[in-house]
């Protein structure tokens, strides 16, 4: 049965790991079978890992994987983790008698939203890796999950969107999965409208079709202006069989979705990167007509996973932001003076995604909660974090806690990560 998702193309599962504390997580994109793939890169701030194998005249044409994750640079870590789970498997590019895992990678900048991102030594996105990889499966959660956790747009709460689509004429089918932290906006001005809107199937972003004008202000360049600090990163994929450099144009195709649903778009101030996968079930009649074909789908549902990644939040619970102390100013050098601010809405963390129930918080007598005695386990070493934990303004005694035993209190270096609509 169809879902709409990128998992429509069979042989391709999606796994989440999501820590709430951290305001930030990893979605892993596995694939059954190693699938022959490329990356088309246009933003100007892009943090990558093993992308220059996926050239078309490097050796290597398949690839087991593709995380991507949340914590710029210090997300690259990831992948390790990813590949530390395929490599048990017995997965990899056989070289010898070893196999390596190839599992390229992106990654988005969250570092300033408010997660508690003291993490000391090593940052634990490897283990976030390995859980997301463990997780994989044909059902996966949208919205403010995975890599898409701690993500926004220009005006809403970002986070994870996936779409698929046959393609008119042929028995191929394109999916598309979309981790949007954009610098852009996926909204027509302060409405309710999205630039995705004209590409919608159904009610994805609500039925509202598009505004009978656009307002001149929809197109004004967003205030929020931080070099590196925005990143939309998607997957498509498709279950023609193309080679390297066909892979390469679909990814190339695919921009135009991020383009129609982002505004502004490929940003020196975004490190947008599209990776495209072929799994090769079904042969082209055509390899330019059939090509153009899958490049039209492909920028299509595209745009409807880039939209969806900020719809679906709104859908199953508006982002909210609360004020929760005074304004406080982002590092010495940042330059920034903002009202601090927390996110509030629907979340997943890992125990959720593997499979588990986490454990809820004991209400006491007067109405208050405790944190449960002990987060469970994901079976991967990662501690699933309540939403209690995440957002200590929900009961500020915890933040008055923090402050007594001399640590420094949720919501000295925050920035507003999510806006009402």
């Amino acid at each position: 049965m169809l879902q709409n998702r990128i998992t429509d193309i069979r042989g391709l599962r999606v796994g989440h790991a999501t820590d709430l504390r951290l305001a930030s997580g990893v979605t892993a994109i596995l694939f059954d079978e190693p699938a022959v793939a490329s990356v088309d890169v246009r933003g100007g701030g892009p943090g990558t890992r093993e992308t220059d194998l996926l050239d078309p005249e490097r050796t290597v044409e398949r690839v087991d994987a593709f995380v991507l994750s949340g914590g710029s640079a210090f997300g690259l870590d990831a992948g390790a983790g990813v590949a530390a789970w395929l490599a048990e498997a017995g997965r990899g590019f056989l070289v010898g008698t070893m196999r390596v895992p190839i599992v390229p990678g992106a990654v988005l900048f969250d570092l300033l939203n408010g997660g508690d991102k003291e993490w000391g030594r090593y940052p634990p996105y490897r283990e976030l890796g390995y859980a997301a990889a463990a997780a994989a499966a044909a059902d996966f959660a949208l919205g403010s999950v995975g890599a898409g956790t701690g993500a926004r747009t220009g005006r809403l709460k970002g986070g994870i969107g996936s779409a698929s689509a046959g393609v008119p004429g042929t028995g191929f089918r394109v999916g598309a999965l979309a981790a949007v932290n954009a610098f852009g906006n996926a909204t027509i001005g302060d409405g309710p409208h999205f630039w995705a809107a004209p590409f919608e199937e159904g009610d994805e972003f609500g039925g509202l079709g598009t505004p009978v004008r656009v307002p001149p202000e929809a197109l004004a360049f967003p205030a929020r202006a931080l070099p590196g600090a925005a990143t939309t990163l998607a997957v498509v994929a498709t279950d023609a069989a193309l080679t390297k450099a066909q892979c390469r144009r679909l990814a190339v195709a695919a921009q135009d979705g991020l383009a129609r649903a982002l505004v502004p778009a490929h940003t020196p101030l975004d490190g947008d990167l599209i990776f495209a996968a072929a799994t090769g079930a079904l042969p082209l009649a055509d390899p330019v007509v059939d090509l153009a074909r899958l490049g039209d789908v492909a920028a299509r549902v595209t745009a409807r996973a880039v939209g969806g990644g900020a719809r679906r939040v709104l859908r199953d619970g508006p982002a909210r932001t609360r004020r929760v102390g005074a304004p406080g100013r982002i590092g010495a050098s940042a330059g920034l003076a903002r009202p601090v601010r927390r996110l509030i809405g629907p979340h997943r963390n890992v125990a959720a995604e593997a499979g588990r129930r986490p454990r809820p918080a004991r209400r006491l007598a007067g109405g208050g909660r405790t944190k449960p005695k002990s987060p469970p386990s994901c079976g991967s070493g990662v501690a699933a974090r309540s939403s209690r934990a995440a957002f200590p303004e929900l009961g500020r005694r915890r933040a008055g806690s923090r402050q007594r035993r001399g640590e420094r209190p949720w919501g000295s270096a925050m920035v507003e990560v999510a806006s009402a609509i």
